[in-house]
């Protein structure tokens, strides 16, 4: 059995890739949780690739295993491509999921709902001691909402409805979500890019 460290300290992102990975049975997952000395680097990289790649590495370094880390954005089409790679800390550097959602809101304000067009994108990296970095990227088309809907999920979730459903990521359950999400699509590549590499 493979173990491998999952870089990420957000606990609901623990959440939804322990249930998308729970099917992976050769892995042993770890989570940086069980490593509180660690601190993950900040974000500094200009693409999704750069700021998984930053996190994994460093982790990797540390620990002397393979790890895996990702980073997600929200893409929309009216700004441009904003809040992109900037996503978590659209409002600012200690912004709520909250205070996110109402700045994106807030300048979207009077676009209509067919010009609201936007994506998630995740990109998982996979850095392993002695190797080459590995990478798989998961995506899901859909629109920005006029209002928030739904209580579940995070972040952005409950403004985003994807192009596969009638409801909100937030107006879904966590199985919903993961049928379809853009993180499920990207974990899932990484887990079967892991199960065909020679170290399992």
């Amino acid at each position: 059995m493979t173990r491998i460290l999952i870089a990420t300290a957000n606990s609901d992102k623990i959440r939804e890739i322990g249930e998308i990975w729970s099917d992976f049975t050769k892995l042993e997952i770890s989570w940086l949780a069980d490593y509180p000395e660690i601190i993950l680097p900040e974000e500094t990289g200009n693409t999704l690739k750069e700021n998984a790649l930053l996190k994994a590495s460093e982790v990797s370094t540390i620990l002397d295993m393979p790890v895996v880390a990702d980073d997600t954005g929200l893409f929309v089409d009216f700004l441009s491509g904003r809040p992109g790679i900037h996503s978590a800390r659209y409002a600012g550097e200690n912004a709520s999921y909250e205070d996110n959602v109402k700045k994106l809101l807030s300048e979207l304000k009077g676009v209509k709902l067919k010009d609201r067009t936007a994506r998630f994108i995740t990109v998982v990296s996979l850095v392993r001691p002695g190797f080459d970095p590995l990478y798989a990227e998961g995506m899901v088309e859909g629109r920005i909402l006029e209002n928030p809907s739904g209580s579940g999920g995070f972040g952005y979730d409950p403004i985003f409805i994807p192009d596969e459903s009638n409801k909100s990521f937030a107006e879904m359950d966590l199985n919903e979500k993961n049928q379809i999400s853009h993180r499920r699509r990207a974990f899932e590549k990484m887990g079967e890019i892991i199960k065909n590499q020679s170290f399992l």
